[in-house]
């Protein structure tokens, strides 16, 4: 593809490559602050539990394979992370030593808060300076590819059970602090009108919304948290439950961790059983989806 083709630039938070790399991948997410050793050691307890890495890096480049395959060669598919390598500001370098001066930003997390995509769009305007055409996609959590991929995925693992009638779906995202809501940041509203219209083309009669992975910090997050709506619902006599992290696209450790290990012994221990969706990843109708977004993104900035 020549240098006149728009570029796109898929956007993920990044994880350690190896349990050596927990610390210095703490320090970055904590902006420098140092990190207990005591909090270091039981991050690196639970990579350790889900390979001793976190697959997120491989999982987007799938993806961005996956996508640049669906855009054709009018377009270029890079890969930045906020967190960790590659980071974002190394493939603005990449891009622009490319040739390219139009860019689509999109962040695989399709609801936006200004503390989440706002502080990747931060990133990706710090390190444009002006040498690129820069059109992000800021939010993309009701766009139907999106919603038919999951929804799809809600109905796969409802068959898992016995009857469905019985399951109790609760649709999950990350926590962040309460205090955005003063700010009248959109990101709840956003995940509830997801989480509707997923239930909605999976049928659904009822369905309930919780918060996950909030950080180890002394103020107070978005909830319910999800281990607090398991105990309230097996405390009514519910034994069946279906996790669907609605506010992730890929597996990384607040899926595989977190859900898998953590929420999946707390249902154990209540006498029930848990089940999550499979995590989209490089699933077609999300490449669908994330094509779509990006050509409309070019359409409306002229590039096409």
């Amino acid at each position: 593809m020549g240098a006149d083709g728009v570029a796109v630039l898929l956007m993920a938070y990044g994880g350690p490559d190896k349990l050596d790399d927990v610390e210095a991948y703490l320090l970055d997410v904590r902006a420098g602050r140092p990190t207990s050793r005591e909090l270091v050691d039981e991050i690196k307890a639970r990579y350790a539990r889900i390979g001793g890495r976190s697959p997120i890096r491989e999982l987007t480049e799938a993806q961005a394979r996956a996508l640049g395959h669906a855009l054709g060669p009018e377009f270029a598919v890079y890969v930045g992370m906020r967190h960790w390598h590659p980071y974002i500001g190394a493939a603005l370098e990449r891009i622009v030593a490319a040739g390219h001066r139009r860019l689509v930003g999109i962040v695989l997390a399709p609801h936006y808060s200004a503390m989440s995509v706002g502080a990747y769009e931060k990133k990706v305007l710090d390190a444009a300076a002006g040498r690129v055409q820069l059109a992000l996609v800021r939010s993309w959590g009701d766009h139907p590819g999106f919603l038919d991929a999951v929804a799809a995925r809600v109905m796969e693992a409802l068959r898992r059970f016995p009857s469905r009638s019985g399951v109790q779906v609760i649709f999950t995202a990350h926590s962040l602090p309460q205090r955005i809501l003063a700010q009248g940041d959109p990101y709840p509203d956003q995940l509830r009108v997801s989480a509707a219209a997923v239930g909605r083309l999976a049928g659904l009669p009822q369905w309930h919304f919780a918060y996950q992975s909030a950080g180890a910090t002394p103020e107070p997050w978005l909830g319910p948290e999800v281990g607090d709506v398991l105990a309230q619902l097996a405390g009514a006599g519910h034994r069946e439950f279906l996790i669907v992290p609605i506010g992730f696209v890929s597996d990384h450790v607040e899926i595989l961790y977190d859900v898998d290990v953590m929420y999946r012994h707390q249902a154990e221990r209540l006498g029930a059983r848990l089940e999550r969706t499979a995590s989209l990843n490089d699933d077609p109708r999300l490449i669908g989806a994330l094509a779509d977004l990006a050509r409309t993104a070019a359409l409306e900035r002229g590039w096409e």
